[in-house]
């Protein structure tokens, strides 16, 4: 089975791509510059000449806060580069996984967010890339969206590495009023591929069990500790959304219920620990 990656340069496209190749894919990586799915004629192109099974459409504008003054290029990436990838993929009946975010709700639940749940984004991130959810449902027969939340990874920036490298500060802020469920970029990957055993639709594929940002920066100090047998102290304070105001809104409860396709994230978090 041959597999397009796009995005195959992030923090996730890092990872899921050995993984795929590890499982028997066939693996075609792409990034911007060798695939630019704002422009639809090079989307047509590239899926026309590689003919693959499915694609796996990781290529997204990620920054949630600069969104909020440059909705204009998040929509054309988010939204349109997805319309683009979609309606190319139901042209050669091309199965697409299109990774979307926990940021399409609106945070007002008590509990998990169910893939039945109606998205209502609060914030210009999560609305592009809820236009993008729609595009594939509009344009596509065989599709799985997969809803991830909280990413972190070896490859790129991520709140793991942030937190670490701040250990040593005074005092370290953390918000403790958001709660949600962080996700190991290889742990997406491997949720990705139980997907393609699964009915099409919409999944949430992200870490099981939740925690705020403050508990998920107290879980990596400690599992650090143990891990790297080294005592250190940590002046680790909760704080509240509005002692960290940002340009863009974030849901205070974003949890999903992911039906047991990814590990609890205590242990993906031991385990990325391990490998870093």
């Amino acid at each position: 089975m041959k597999i397009l990656v796009t995005g195959a340069n992030g923090m996730l496209g890092q990872d899921l791509c050995p993984i795929l190749e590890d499982e028997g894919y066939t693996v075609i990586e792409t990034d911007v510059n060798s695939l630019d799915i704002t422009d639809f004629e090079i989307v047509k192109k590239i899926l026309n000449s590689e003919k693959p099974d499915y694609v796996v459409h990781c290529a997204a504008y990620t920054n949630v806060d600069k969104a909020e003054e440059d909705l204009k290029t998040a929509r054309l990436i988010n939204s349109q580069g997805t319309e683009n990838i979609a309606k190319v993929c139901s042209e050669r009946d091309i199965t697409l996984v299109y990774i979307s975010t926990d940021y399409v709700f609106d945070g007002t639940k008590i509990e998990p967010y169910t893939p039945q749940d109606k998205p209502c984004p609060i914030n210009n991130y999560g609305l592009t890339k809820f236009e993008g959810e729609k595009a594939v449902q509009k344009y596509c027969k065989k599709y799985y969206i997969a809803r991830t939340s909280w990413l972190y990874g070896h490859h790129g920036k991520n709140f793991v590495e942030t937190m670490l490298s701040l250990k040593d500060k005074p005092e370290l802020k953390v918000v403790d009023d958001q709660t949600g469920c962080p996700t190991w970029t290889c742990e997406l990957a491997n949720g990705i591929i139980k997907l393609f055993e699964k009915p099409y639709g919409i999944y949430h594929v992200c870490g099981s069990g939740s925690t705020t940002w403050f508990g998920f920066a107290k879980e990596i100090f400690e599992q650090y500790k143990k891990l790297s047998k080294t005592d250190f102290d940590v002046n680790l304070q909760p704080c509240t959304t509005d002692e960290f105001p940002r340009p863009a809104s974030r849901p205070k409860y974003s949890v999903m219920a992911n039906d047991k396709i990814c590990r609890n994230w205590k242990t993906a978090l031991k385990d990325y620990l391990q490998l870093r």
